[in-house]
């Protein structure tokens, strides 16, 4: 299965030559790495000095042509972090075997990942280290690599840990997942995005990379603000061009931009006359080094992925409206007369939580629709319109309702919505979850009898959260490839890689966790909504006996344990599917089981 590619980047205006192709066996996390020519259009065999990489949880990036930056699996017992990514850093000469690549970099245990990389912006190029200690934090290490083959030294980035860093030209671009106070007059806010000169954030390095406390930077320091966010605004993304930064913003869960030029490492704000709208957006460059042309691809609940061309212009109207339509995806089902519409519900702490609702006509109002209510509410990922043709054949064309619910712990207005569900206050998401689905039976769209929840992975821990605390309020539950078992779930896999997000359980953590963990939230004695659950054999990142533990324990239990089904895909990875084959076989699965759940 395909799941990408590194490519060979030799600088401006050179054409990349060969890539590292990522494949993936049976659709797991854990992919091969082959060198491929793009010249011949052949891949490169070992034997003919082309890099390969067994199948691992690996990481490699180009340092030139014939050297690589490697974390891989390999004989060495500290190659791996307790959640199982690369621990150690190599640098691998080609033609030379991977087991007398010297460790360059090496993090600790309990670390997530540690990964050395190679970026670069115009004729500006850096070399990486980083040591990710939690999902959301990590420690950076930097040197140029200059024109002549020399380097710079090694510098630490002088930043808090849960802050991202990029670069444009020889700026810093820096957005944080908490305030930080530089001095007693200057806070920098969580979900902004600032601009510096990238050497006034930098200290010497020790030499074997030892953490340095975090300084302020000087307080004469000129730095710019790109984006702040607004309670209804928040930064999703960014890309650049030649000459200009252009953010991708959500405005109430809808797409806009915001563009600005760098010249001369100071910045201009450039007007764009593009309006927020319901649809998910997606803007990148074509070539940073030649031009300011972009790819621009957006779709909706009822329009088709399109890929277009367009360009900043000053002055030219937006980037959207001005773009030429490339291509488009053909329609999957009949959208006429499709209704999108976007409503609020109130949570039990008084927040209101937006919802899209999608149906054909008008909106139900007799409390019989089939609803099925999609949330997903973590690790500040974004739920954004998007067009789907199994929704649309499996769902709407029936004169069902699909919804879709932004809760707490996604992304849809910057870290602070996602932190407002972190650890002990998870419970926020669920509480959002449940409004949005009494406000569908408060105004008739739909009633319990009718109304099924889905999610997957950290969304099935919510639908299994659904179905063990509010049974009252579905008639149908599909948990697909879920955490279930948050006792042992940091022992699993990739799980420990989550404590961040959920807490550990070896600790107190515990105290608030079990109200929150369904494995040990079953009621032998309660009767449950019908329920599917699916998972994969090929799952390497959560591990399939959650769901399969789940069911066990499901099943020592009433009667009504006749509405429970479960389904595992021998291949598929975290994804449940391998092809379109299997994909096409779990969907109609899954609707099947919905649409017979919810029947009178």
């Amino acid at each position: 299965v395909w799941q990408g590619s590194i490519p060979l980047d030799l600088g401006p205006g050179i054409a990349a030559t060969r890539c590292l192709l990522q494949l993936s066996p049976g659709g797991s996390d854990a992919v091969e790495m082959r060198e491929f020519d793009l010249v011949k259009k052949e891949f490169i065999a070992p034997e003919n000095g082309g890099f390969f990489l067994p199948e691992a949880k690996s990481d490699a990036d180009y340092v030139d042509e014939d050297c690589l930056l490697v974390g891989t699996s390999t004989d060495d017992a500290a190659s791996l972090t307790s959640s199982g990514y690369p621990r150690q850093v190599r640098k691998w000469k080609r033609g030379t075997p991977l087991s007398e690549a010297p460790v360059v970099f090496e993090g600790e245990a309990s670390d997530v990942s540690v990964s050395g990389y190679v970026t670069r912006s115009g004729t500006h190029k850096y070399e990486w280290r980083v040591r990710a200690t939690t999902f959301y934090t990590a420690v950076q290490w930097v040197r140029k690599l200059l024109p002549d083959g020399q380097t710079s030294e090694w510098c630490q980035v002088n930043v808090p840990d849960d802050a991202s860093v990029s670069i444009m030209e020889d700026q810093m671009l820096l957005t944080l997942r908490s305030d930080w106070n530089v001095d007693p007059t200057r806070t920098l806010l969580a979900g902004a995005l600032y601009s510096a000169p990238l050497d006034s954030f930098l200290v010497a390095a020790h030499a074997s990379f030892e953490v340095l406390p975090v300084t302020s930077p000087p307080s004469d320091l000129p730095i710019t603000e790109l984006f702040m966010p607004q309670p209804s605004i928040s930064l999703q993304g960014w890309t650049s061009t030649k000459n200009y930064l252009i953010l991708t913003l959500l405005d109430k869960v809808k797409s806009d931009l915001k563009i600005w030029k760098l010249k001369e490492s100071s910045w201009e704000a450039v007007a764009d006359s593009s309006k927020p709208m319901p649809y998910s957006l997606n803007v990148r460059a074509l070539d940073d080094d030649e031009g300011d042309e972009v790819w621009v691809s957006y779709s909706g609940y009822d329009l088709p992925s399109t890929l277009s061309m367009s360009s900043v212009q000053e002055g030219g109207g937006g980037i959207v409206e001005r773009a030429t339509l490339l291509k488009s995806l053909p329609a999957m089902f009949d959208a006429e007369g499709l209704t999108v519409m976007q409503r609020e519900a109130t949570s039990a702490d008084g927040t209101m939580i937006p919802y899209f609702l999608v149906v054909k006509g008008d909106v139900p109002t007799d409390g019989k629709c089939k609803t099925q209510l999609y949330g997903y509410g973590g690790f500040e990922v974004s739920l954004q319109p998007g067009y789907s043709g199994e929704v649309g054949v499996g769902w709407l064309e029936q004169g069902n309702c699909y919804v879709v619910a932004n809760i707490r712990g996604g992304g849809e207005f910057g870290p602070n919505w996602h932190k407002a569900a972190l650890k002990e206050k998870r419970q926020k998401a669920y509480e959002d979850f449940f409004a949005v689905a009494e406000h569908l039976i408060e105004t008739k769209v739909t009633s319990a009898k009718y109304l099924a929840c889905r999610g997957g992975s950290n969304g099935g821990l919510l639908v299994g959260n659904a179905l063990v605390q509010r049974p009252d309020l579905f008639g149908a539950v599909v948990c697909q490839v879920p955490l279930l078992d948050m006792r042992r779930y940091s022992k699993l896999l990739a799980g420990a890689s989550w404590m961040a997000e959920y807490g550990d359980p070896d600790t107190d953590d515990w105290e608030y966790m079990q109200h929150f963990s369904p494995y040990h939230m079953v009621d032998a004695d309660k009767t449950y909504p019908a329920v599917l659950f699916t998972t994969s054999t090929r799952d390497d990142r959560v591990h399939p006996a959650h769901a399969r533990k789940m069911v066990y324990k499901m099943l020592d239990g009433k009667e009504s344990r006749q509405g429970l089904f479960y389904y595992e895909n021998i291949e598929g990875g975290h994804g449940g599917a391998a092809d379109a084959d299997q994909r096409a076989r779990v969907t109609a699965l899954i609707y099947d089981f919905m649409s017979k759940a919810l029947s009178d």
